[in-house]
């Protein structure tokens, strides 16, 4: 079995929970996902079967934190 943490800390910490959230309740085969808030900071564990799946969980998860901090990076510029 493989596990991963990522956690996302600042101001796009906030808005993960209820983006990721939906990701999290889609089954990605052989793996099991949790997320939940740490303080301010936002923690996605998640755990795999096998490497092939914990890579394609974590490439799924990481590119919903780069969209996130994208438009966090793009709303807060027009503020």
């Amino acid at each position: 079995m493989f596990s991963a943490e990522l956690r996302i800390e600042g101001d796009a910490a906030g808005a993960a929970l209820p983006s990721i959230g939906p990701e999290a309740g889609r089954e990605l085969p052989r793996t099991e996902t949790e997320i939940a808030a740490d303080g301010e900071a936002a923690v996605i564990r998640i755990k795999a079967a096998d490497a092939s799946s914990m890579r394609a969980a974590l490439n799924s998860y990481l590119e919903c934190i780069r969209i996130i901090e994208d438009i966090h990076r793009l709303t807060e510029v027009r503020q």
